[in-house]
């Protein structure tokens, strides 16, 4: 559709290039034009032997000329009327000047309108895509709007909208008063820093199993978890999210935005633990294949 759109673009481009292919008299905003285009003095004198000029030079437009590259002996040239149009010639010049300053008057105006058009097609077919890839990110749906984000020692609203652009969402099941997690989280950090950067299709979210939302804002803040959270407020109404989850903590599950799962702490009933995703993770970064039994959840 945008390549069709564009090639109309270009003929009607064309056409107007067409339409002034008839060589009328030359004014000083044409000379101008031809020297910063880079045409030589000569080539400029070359083309006023043959189609004249036919304007009036004051102070504004010498100094435009000047500005443009035209020595003063060219400009005394114009001004003697070396190539001025012949007497009787003048009258129907200046009308085909004045027609044709009209007629670029209006194919400016299309012009605009034309862009105006596509433009506006360009903004709807961009508005499209992101409305397609954000219906199609699950993860996406489930989490906007109930993100929050540590900042200065306090939690506020995430921008969710980024995650609308991840392709690995790992969530992170995990508890302050549990002392595994403790240990593991320290893990994780060092792992997100390591990869976020490297990795921008990556996110981990926090879904947290403490009690109060104090104690989870006290694991973020203690643990200096640098990903967004779950509103603790809202975890419990995060039943599709919460399906991820093991039996035990901490429990570290990889989905892709539409959420199936592409690495899991546990392989059914058996725990397997969140380093092992980590070495998963490692891996589809590296681009080298999955375990089977990665592959199998």
């Amino acid at each position: 559709m945008r390549r069709r759109f564009f090639g109309v673009f270009v003929l009607f481009l064309l056409s107007i290039l067409a339409g002034r292919a008839a060589q009328l008299p030359l004014t000083a905003k044409d000379i101008c034009l031809m020297l910063r285009m880079g045409y030589s003095s000569a080539a400029v004198t070359q083309e006023l032997s043959t189609r004249h000029f036919a304007d009036t030079l004051d102070a504004a437009k010498e100094a435009q000329l000047v500005q443009a590259g035209a020595t003063t002996e060219f400009v005394t040239t114009l001004k003697n009327g070396t190539y001025a149009v012949p007497a009787g010639e003048m009258a129907r010049a200046k009308d085909q000047l004045a027609a044709q300053a009209e007629r670029r008057a209006v194919e400016a105006e299309q012009s605009r309108k034309f862009n105006t058009l596509y433009q506006d097609r360009l903004a709807k077919e961009r508005a499209a895509a992101q409305q397609t890839s954000a219906s199609a990110n699950t993860i996406y749906n489930l989490v906007k709007g109930d993100l929050v984000r540590p900042n200065n020692g306090t939690l506020v609203h995430a921008d969710d909208e980024a995650i609308s652009h991840k392709k690995l969402i790992a969530f992170y099941f995990s508890a302050h008063w549990c002392g595994p997690c403790r240990k593991f989280t320290p893990q994780l950090v060092d792992f997100y820093k390591r990869a976020a950067a490297q990795h921008p299709d990556f996110e981990v979210v926090f879904v947290s199993c403490d009690k109060t939302a104090v104690a989870m804002e006290a694991y973020m803040r203690e643990a200096s978890m640098p990903w967004p959270a779950i509103d603790f407020q809202k975890v419990e109404q995060k039943e599709a999210i919460r399906k991820y989850a093991g039996p035990g903590i901490p429990c570290l599950v990889v989905v892709d935005a539409s959420g199936r799962v592409i690495s899991d702490s546990y392989a059914g009933k058996e725990y397997l633990g969140p380093e092992k995703v980590l070495a998963d993770l490692d891996n589809i970064f590296a681009g080298k294949p999955l375990p089977k039994v990665a592959q199998s959840n």
